[in-house]
């Protein structure tokens, strides 16, 4: 059985691809835009939504690799935490944590 990194990059078509040469990822973690799209939420912008792609695995071997992260900073649902797979369900994340920040109507 082959044995899996848990270090990922994005591909052209912003797919994460596993990288096995930990050296390439740093480097590309380095010079990559990893933000999936980054909000300031109410009237002072006093909350951020923050949608990245960290390179990592943190599905920790259960299920499928879980390298884009959704967290809320500030407001009532600070420390708020999703993560998933692929950019497009980043997105979508993204948006379900406007929602809960308050700043997009459901």
């Amino acid at each position: 059985m082959k044995r899996m990194s848990g270090y990922y990059i994005l591909n052209d078509h912003n797919e994460p691809v596993e990288c096995h040469n930990l050296m390439q990822w740093g480097e590309w973690l380095q010079k990559a835009n990893r933000i999936v799209k980054q909000d300031k939420v109410g009237k002072v912008g006093e909350v951020l939504v923050s949608t990245v792609f960290f390179g990592l695995d943190h599905s920790f071997g259960s299920g499928p690799p879980l390298p884009f992260e959704t967290m809320i900073f500030g407001g009532e649902r600070d420390g708020y935490q999703e993560r998933c797979s692929t950019w497009a369900e980043a997105e979508k994340m993204h948006q379900e944590a406007m929602q809960l920040a308050g700043a997009v109507k459901p």
